[in-house]
């Protein structure tokens, strides 16, 4: 008889869903699946809208990643009106969503993800949270979080008028320049940021790195996964958040493919699974095979490694160093290591944060023209920039009036879905066995999809056609009667 151990809800990540296990009669884990039980409706609302405003109403979805939504739904009104933003919008653009990636990370490295590790899986749960990180690492450190996630969060507001509702980018560039004070505001800020950064790879060296049982659990095979992998790379092959191509690479390493974000269809199909509100993004050249990963795979995944693992190398000095020695510590690229998104993540920050105060010293970034007045008749246009959580695909199609008549959001969670599912069953497998379940096994289940840092708001914003619906019948503890609606 299948027995069911449910993970209900799931814990540290933006969202809400649950984790269901399925035991075979031995007590061995059959299957188990990530199931994401909210829905949101923003590519139907968004429809009937002024394109304008969909910068606006877009980082409504989440209040983790509104930064990344504004700028995918700015460019994306660009190319709907064919307009080219003047060098100082792009520079502020280019600062504002660096700065979004410093806070982003910060918060679920240091809140969500450390605390599987600092102070471990092993610990009481009470302790396995932002308050345990802090008294394992001190009250000085976390003092330091706090105030430099200030930072990155005060960026964005004087860029952007909000750090959380962003109102500044509009089609054709930016609503206002930025004041020499600000700027010097904003070097002083990202300067900090810079040195934190380095402090916050620091601490993961130190204390998760070098511990020699969470080491083996980075390094071990629990949470490995040979996919492809995709991510936003300028010319020179460096990891690009704002523009750029999307470069896909197999799990050796070899391109695969390299598109213009505008041509994101070619490349890109969607399927839907009957227990979530997540679809399951798959590369259409290799065509789906199901839930497993290898080169005949369509599975790919998004994200901090990700974009490493596609990118040739970083464009700033400090983060270089760091890329590098994430490589040479695993002796292979890509690195297939799912618990390594930790480690990329800070890396990324560093990156984040040396971008950003390059921008901050750029006198050209204070320049007054910062918009061009869309004058072409509106149609239809992509945006695509690297969010925190990987690859952010915005697609609008409008009337001559420049009303939307459809709104596509590939968000960077959905096109994890399959392997956050994936991760998960592994894990179970692994760690689960003769229906011995505890606490700390259920965490380190958990660790495989908070690994993707996923935003679940962000992915469970649509669902076409009828929904899937399951109602279950309880009396007592027993299940008296299911009730399924897949979806047609």
């Amino acid at each position: 008889m299948t027995r069911t151990i449910t993970i209900d809800p799931i814990t540290r990540l933006e969202g809400h869903g649950k984790i269901d296990i399925l035991l075979d009669d031995d007590g061995n884990v059959a299957d188990a699946y990530l199931q994401v039980v909210e829905l949101r409706g923003f590519e139907r609302f968004c429809q009937g809208r002024p394109v304008e405003e969909l910068p606006r109403i877009t980082p409504k979805i989440c209040g983790v990643c509104p930064g990344a939504h504004h700028m995918a739904a700015a460019k994306a009104c660009d190319a709907v009106y064919g307009v080219t933003i003047p060098p100082a919008a792009e520079k502020l653009r280019r600062l504002y969503l660096n700065a979004h990636i410093v806070h982003s990370h910060l918060l679920h490295f240091f809140a969500l993800g450390a605390p599987d590790f600092v102070p471990g899986a092993a610990a009481p749960t009470a302790q396995r949270n932002l308050l345990g990180l802090v008294d394992a690492v001190g009250l000085e450190l976390g003092r330091a979080v706090i105030r430099h996630r200030g930072f990155a969060q005060k960026i964005q507001g004087i860029i952007a008028g909000h750090p959380i509702h962003p109102v500044a980018a509009l089609p054709g560039g930016m609503a206002k320049a930025l004041s020499e004070a600000e700027r010097a505001e904003i070097e002083s800020m990202t300067a900090s940021l810079v040195s934190f950064a380095q402090k916050a790879l620091t601490v993961f060296e130190e204390a998760v790195l070098g511990n020699p049982e969470d080491a083996a659990i980075i390094g071990g095979d629990t949470y490995r996964h040979e996919t492809h992998y995709a991510g936003l790379v300028d010319a020179a092959g460096c990891v690009d958040f704002y523009d750029g191509q999307v470069r896909v690479v197999g799990p050796t390493g070899a391109e695969v493919a390299r598109f213009d974000g505008a041509d994101y269809l070619d490349h890109i199909a969607e399927r839907v699974v009957p227990w979530s509100y997540l679809k399951v993004p798959y590369l259409k050249q290799v065509g789906w095979k199901g839930f497993t990963d290898g080169a005949d795979s369509g599975v790919y995944r998004v994200n901090s490694l990700a974009r490493l693992n596609v990118a040739t190398s970083l464009a700033t000095p400090l983060a270089q160093v760091a890329y590098d020695k994430l490589f040479e510590h695993f002796g292979t690229k890509p690195v297939h290591h799912t618990l390594a998104y930790h480690w990329a993540r800070l890396i990324e920050c560093l990156y984040a944060a040396e971008q950003a105060h390059l921008l901050a010293c750029d006198p050209a970034v204070t320049d007054k023209e910062v918009r061009v007045v869309p004058t072409a008749k509106p149609g239809v246009g992509v945006g695509v920039v690297e969010a925190p959580r990987g690859t952010l695909y915005h697609h609008y199609e409008t009337d001559s009036r420049g009303l939307v008549k459809s709104v596509n959001l590939i968000v960077a969670t959905v096109q994890n879905n399959a392997a956050m599912n994936m991760s998960v069953k592994k894990a179970a497998q692994h760690l689960i066995s003769g229906g011995q379940v505890s606490d700390e096994l259920l965490d380190r289940v958990e660790m495989a999809f908070r690994a993707y840092d996923p935003c679940l708001a962000c992915a469970t914003h649509a669902l076409p056609g009828q929904m899937p619906l399951t109602v279950t019948i309880h009396q007592g503890d027993q299940v008296v009667r299911r009730l399924d609606r897949e979806r047609r």
